[in-house]
């Protein structure tokens, strides 16, 4: 386990999965980590690559072959390499073996960066293309917070506040895949108000949002988190039946449709890296 630390807050990431476990503010002693209790569900913030989601048939086609790969990939599972470990900072390195190319027929370097930054936190995805040809992937983050943060408060006291009024329509999934219709979620409107009921049909996936953060609040409490979801395109909103936590989601990328064709490149959101290239996006929490 991988310690960082600063003057306002401690994180702890493990190199499997190079999955972030506790994130405490100092002052108010607060873990506001999900505390992977595998009753409901045993992760804290386990990454996403190189699919978001789920494939229909779990299968993918890439130049006339079939490929298997589970819900949200494999890195999640992978131990990745701990480097550049500073007090405040640490770098987890996964690169393509044998094992990966079975399965996803790519030369990559995965790389996710964990930066502490005053009260806050930053993580950022970097992928690298050592190979000639391009690289298709998306990338997710799937972070698990506390709710109810404190222990004099209940689930339905917190609610989620966009920076700005979204109009979004829920894309609904259905044993895992999207459905081609949103329905109706939000109108002109900034606040999702937290309950139990609200994940009975599974994750809430919004697209083409226009905020750049969502807050995690009460009204019963001041302690709080603010999340940054500049530059993703995707975001999904989840949590176990009756789990005490939400998770937020930043994606590029997301689950096959019903009717995808299960083609790689027509996957929607895949980044395609050409040769040598370079790729990075971050999300950032800042803790209150």
């Amino acid at each position: 386990m991988i310690t960082l630390q600063n003057e306002f807050l401690t994180a702890t990431v493990h190199p499997k999965g190079a999955e972030l476990q506790t994130l405490c503010r100092k002052d108010n002693g607060l873990d506001y980590l999900w505390k992977g209790d595998p009753v409901y569900w045993g992760k804290h913030s386990p990454v996403l690559f190189p699919i978001v989601g789920s494939l229909k048939g779990n299968t993918y086609i890439f130049e006339g072959k079939s490929y298997t790969l589970p819900r949200h990939g494999f890195a999640r599972d992978k131990n990745f390499l701990a480097e550049a470990i500073s007090e405040g900072e640490a770098l987890f390195t996964l690169s393509d073996d044998e094992s990966s190319r079975a399965v996803y027929p790519f030369p990559f370097i995965f790389q996710v960066r964990y930066r502490l930054e005053g009260p806050a936190l930053e993580v950022q995805y970097e992928v690298h293309n050592p190979g000639k040809t391009p690289l298709y992937f998306s990338v997710g983050g799937h972070p698990a917070f506390a709710v109810p943060l404190t222990a004099d408060t209940h689930y339905e006291d917190y609610y989620l506040a966009f920076s700005q009024p979204e109009t979004a329509g829920r894309s609904v999934l259905e044993d895992g895949l999207l459905k081609a219709e949103a329905t109706p979620f939000l109108l002109e409107e900034q606040l999702v108000p937290l309950s139990h009921g609200l994940f009975a049909d599974d994750a809430i996936v919004l697209k083409g949002l226009h905020s750049d953060t969502v807050s995690l609040k009460s009204h019963t409490t001041p302690h709080g988190l603010h999340f940054r979801i500049k530059g993703w395109p995707d975001l999904g909103i989840w949590a176990a039946l009756n789990a005490p936590f939400v998770c937020i989601e930043p994606w590029q990328g997301h689950a096959d449709y019903i009717n995808h064709d299960q083609q790689l490149l027509h996957k929607e959101g895949m980044v395609e890296l050409p040769g040598g290239g370079y790729w990075e996006r971050s999300w950032k929490v800042d803790l209150f």
